[in-house]
């Protein structure tokens, strides 16, 4: 089978991870595999197998991810059975690769939040399929763009980072921060950009009581970042609120956390609280697309309404203050759900399954 994955830029997202798991899991499964991308270089690109065969349509980084000249060209040389395309910029070209080669599976995915370009909205009507990554998001395709319920096919994000199947806390980490076994770490991995609402978690972080011994740990870079860091020294809390910067593996991270915190606001299934519950850390979100399937709600996660900052607080406390009994009980519940939902082995089958499917579904 040749399938030929389209995106436009390998930066450090959930998207262009889920990506690479996927064209390397692709490749290993004996298929001809190649990885089109419209920008060159990327953050992840040398994450990418030997056996995945890399073409970039930009001769030099134009900074533009949506420029992707001799598309066409380059998917006439691939020649593929299927063509999968990941990111909002691909698939706003996902229409267009659909007219030009019928005979080729062209597949859309619906993995964001935020209202789709109307490129992408087109593209979503003239494909074979479209991949929802949550049933959240295949009923947002359904009642705000009218795509048809059997044109979905639902497939969860794969976990990217699944922890050692032994779980070993990471003590180090806890201690080189100074966080001390009566602290509280919470903890943020994404992006930040101003739908991620970092901006709020530290407001929240802000309100605790006094008595209360919390560290708040926050992942990952951005245009955003900047002004986090100035709102956490406004408010004094340079000792308790850390920024990480970009982690190409955020693991140690997850083994030393307590509580996995979430305020975004655009969402369609984070990645972040996927990897969180596979380490066993609860989870306290604000609440958005696809975000209760990440977890199970009032068990392994909590889900606040949208500014209820209180009620946010209140839940984090709340699991603070449990017994060392209760949160391995609901660390281990959180883990094995995450690890049976989200196995990547699991998700690979399932699209290469739909892969051969609509491939005799052509040859008919």
């Amino acid at each position: 089978m040749k399938i030929l994955l389209v995106q436009d830029y390998l930066r450090s997202g959930g998207t262009e991870r889920q990506t690479l798991l996927l064209a390397n899991a692709f490749a290993a499964a004996a298929n001809d595999t190649t990885l089109l991308t419209f920008r060159p270089h990327g953050l992840l690109r040398e994450s990418i197998s030997a056996a995945v065969n890399c073409r970039t349509l930009q001769a030099f980084d134009t900074g533009l991810d949506w420029f992707a000249p001799g598309l066409i060209r380059s998917v006439i040389a691939t020649a593929p059975d299927i063509v999968l395309c990941m990111g909002r910029m691909a698939n706003c070209y996902a229409g267009t690769i659909q007219k030009r080669f019928p005979a080729s599976a062209v597949i859309a995915t619906m993995r964001t939040g935020k209202r789709l370009p109307w490129l992408f909205r087109r593209s979503l009507r003239s494909v074979r399929l479209v991949v929802a990554n949550s049933r959240d998001s295949r009923d947002a395709l359904v009642s705000d763009y009218s795509i048809a319920p059997e044109k979905i096919s639902v497939i969860h994000n794969s976990l990217v980072f699944p922890p050692e199947s032994s779980f070993v806390r990471n003590d180090t980490l806890r201690r080189e921060q100074r966080a001390e076994s009566t602290t509280t770490v919470l903890l943020c991995v994404a992006m930040f950009r101003p739908e991620k609402n970092q901006r709020e978690l530290i407001e929240i972080v802000s309100t605790f009581p006094t008595d209360f011994d919390w560290q708040l740990w926050l992942a990952g870079d951005g245009a955003a970042r900047s002004a986090c860091e100035q709102l956490a020294a406004e408010k004094k809390l340079g000792a308790r609120v850390k920024f990480f910067g970009l982690l190409r593996d955020p693991s140690p991270l997850y083994a030393a956390a307590d509580i996995a915190v979430h305020a975004s606001a655009s969402e369609s299934l984070s990645n972040f609280l996927i990897e969180a519950q596979a380490h066993g850390i609860p989870a306290v979100v604000y609440a958005a697309q696809g975000i209760a399937e990440t977890f199970q709600p009032d068990r392994t996660g909590w889900v606040i309404a949208r500014g209820d900052r209180a009620a946010f607080r209140s839940a984090i406390e709340r699991l603070a203050s449990e017994t060392l009994e209760q949160r391995e009980r609901r660390s281990a519940e959180a883990r094995a759900y995450a690890r049976t939902t989200f196995d990547a082995t699991r998700q690979v089958a399932a699209y290469l399954e739909l892969f051969q499917k609509l491939i005799a579904a052509t040859d008919r």
